[in-house]
């Protein structure tokens, strides 16, 4: 069976050859396209994509976001399944493979979304997957309780991931779906400019009768951070907005106005303490400049 892959690309050069390049090597049997979308990059990280010709490339004018990306690609495809990849990430000799055996089986066919074994760039094992979000859970995290206690938040760092399991949320860097499926919900929700879109759809999954699995017996490697980590204030003020856009749309209002509040009022006050003992100056004002921004956003959002 098929596997269309889609790689969101912005200014990431290195990354993404390294990304392409272990496609490539092995894709296998089961590989269909390998769609790029590329989000208006600004370096020169398409250049490299001539000498590949089994590249479809969807260059953007503008930074349309990484769900809008995620649809364009995806609507390129005709495979039974879709394979969003970072391109911070890469595939092993037996990835594809172990997924969609996994994928075709009888027993699984319930399974929408499934996650892999990430192991990163020191050969560890990322904890990749998340417990479904949730007021608390997110007034846990805007405190830095989940840090310590990992059981409160989202993230399920608490597990070492060496296990098959059922999960509620797979990551985003390497997000197994099948396409019917994300034809079927109308793909990721575009008001998510970028994180939490892979969230909601998960959340809307479950909903329709899909389960998300995290496949420990497979595995690929993602470095983690990646475009993400180039600037630092937008990606927490992007990790923000989507947070509130999420709670609007699944909490209803009150619990919505409670996770706005603790996100606003408490957890600046969290972060900036934090750096602030650790000596750590240039943390601050990326804060400051990201709750600047959130707070610009949700005023024009308010007098629209």
């Amino acid at each position: 069976m098929a596997v269309d892959i889609v790689i969101v690309n912005w200014n990431s050069r290195e990354l993404l050859e390294k990304c392409v390049e272990s496609i490539i090597r092995f894709g296998g049997e089961h590989l269909g396209k390998i769609v790029v979308v590329d989000n208006h990059s600004s370096d020169d990280s398409l250049r490299f994509l001539a000498d590949y010709p089994e590249v479809d490339l969807q260059q953007l004018t503008a930074n349309k976001g990484f769900a809008r990306a995620c649809n364009l690609g995806a609507a390129q495809s005709s495979a039974e399944y879709l394979l969003f990849l970072n391109p911070d990430a890469a595939l092993y000799e037996d990835t594809l493979n172990g997924v969609v055996d996994f994928m075709q089986h009888s027993s699984n066919q319930n399974v929408g979304i499934c996650g892999v074994k990430l192991m990163d760039e020191h050969n560890q094992v990322a904890r990749s997957c998340s417990r479904t979000a949730s007021p608390l859970g997110l007034f846990f995290h805007s405190l830095g309780l989940d840090r310590p206690w990992p059981k409160l938040g989202q993230a399920m760092r608490e597990w070492d991931h060496l296990s098959n399991q059922k999960v509620d949320q797979v990551i985003g860097a390497f997000y197994f779906v099948r396409a019917k499926l994300f034809a079927d919900l109308s793909g990721f929700d575009e008001r998510f400019f970028v994180y939490y879109e892979e969230v909601d759809f998960a959340y809307r999954a479950l909903k329709n009768g899909y389960s998300s699995y995290f496949l420990s017996d497979v595995s690929a490697y993602h470095l983690g951070g990646g475009t993400s980590d180039q600037v630092k204030a937008s990606r927490l003020f992007y990790s923000l907005r989507s947070r509130l856009q999420y709670a609007y749309k699944h909490f209803g209002y009150a619990q919505a106005s409670f996770v706005a509040f603790t996100s606003l009022a408490l957890e600046p006050i969290v972060r900036s303490l934090k750096a602030l003992m650790r000596g750590d100056i240039q943390s601050i004002k990326e804060t400051f400049t990201a709750y600047k921004k959130l707070i610009l956003w949700g005023v024009g959002q308010a007098s629209e």
